[in-house]
């Protein structure tokens, strides 16, 4: 229940900044862009997906998983992200699903659990990088940077702690906790848990290469995003520097890490871009105009996702579903 009155308290949170900005000023942002709207709805995030599939990819121990079905599975993943309360988790458990005939449940599972901490982490790199960059263009005492400071420690903690977590066989422990108050997985289901701590520990401790370019891939994608910003703005009459882009980029980044819990990080991330933006002499206007047009590109990319999910759900891959012992 609570994550619906967030849901809603964000959207009125939208509603109330365009009141105040003026709806014509928006809509005036995105007749502006015309023709070249479809070039921001297309072009940087679908490298940045790319990206982050190939990321994605790292996380497997097996090889030979079809490309552009991870691409697709990992679309469907983030469409129900973006569109259930689920707290940004909802849509793991489903990638692994979408992946079942190429690799068993529980390989998936441990696949998108490392993923999730990878991509944490190179977010959290990539918001070292912010920082760095706005220190050339605001004062460290800006309470827009002393609050990026504090969710990097926030970050860095909540990393470190989910780590730690997995390679203390959280799911098999958390199975027999539940088993003694008697609403336990079962014989079968206790094993699986147990399957997925020893693919856990496995991968940390036996291929960092690929913990590491899953690292780099991320922090990648994260960096290429700051185009989006880049293209919008000076599409809008507002050139900016690539280097500013990075570290506004980082900063929203930053923003949707904390209102994790509200889905899509609605009104959190459009309130949190009228002050970052503001704090880089760009003007909250500019902000809000931004975050909406991108909102644009997060719906048809939902759309293409959730699209993913119904392809890949009724026409399952040629071959035969790995065993999951």
């Amino acid at each position: 229940m609570f994550r619906p009155l967030l849901l809603l308290a964000g959207v009125a949170f939208i509603a109330y900044l365009v009141y105040e900005v003026g709806p014509a000023t928006v809509w005036d942002s995105v007749r502006t862009l015309s023709w070249r709207l479809l070039l921001v709805l297309c072009f940087p995030y679908t490298l940045t997906t790319t990206l982050d599939t190939l990321a994605w990819r790292c996380a497997f121990r097996g090889r030979g998983l079809p490309f552009w079905t991870l691409w697709g599975a990992r679309l469907a993943g983030e469409a129900v992200n973006a569109t259930t309360p689920t707290a940004s988790v909802g849509g793991e458990p489903v990638k692994a699903y979408l992946m079942r005939p190429w690799a068993s449940l529980q390989d998936g599972l441990a696949s998108v659990i490392v993923d999730k901490t990878t991509i944490v982490v190179g977010q959290g790199l990539f918001l070292v990088l912010g920082l760095l960059v706005a220190t050339t263009r605001m004062p460290v005492s800006n309470p827009v940077m002393t609050a990026m400071l504090v969710l990097l420690a926030v970050e860095t903690a909540a990393v470190g702690g989910f780590v730690f977590v997995q390679l203390q066989g959280a799911a098999g422990r958390g199975g027999r906790l539940l088993g003694r108050f008697g609403m336990g997985p079962g014989e079968r289901g206790q094993e699986r848990l147990d399957g997925l701590d020893r693919a856990l520990a496995i991968f940390y401790r036996h291929h960092r290469r690929r913990l590491l370019a899953g690292i780099l891939l991320h922090f990648m994608a994260w960096t290429v995003g700051s185009l989006e910003i880049y293209l919008v703005l000076s599409f809008l009459g507002l050139p900016v520097s690539l280097p500013t882009a990075v570290a506004i980029e980082a900063f929203g980044t930053a923003i949707k890490f904390a209102s994790f819990m509200i889905p899509a990080s609605l009104g959190a991330l459009e309130g949190g871009n009228v002050a970052i933006f503001a704090a880089f002499g760009l003007g909250g206007v500019a902000g809000l105009s931004y975050t909406l047009i991108r909102r644009l590109r997060e719906a048809a990319w939902i759309g293409l996702g959730l699209a993913a999910m119904a392809l890949l759900s009724a026409r399952p891959a040629p071959g035969v579903e790995r065993s999951e012992t």
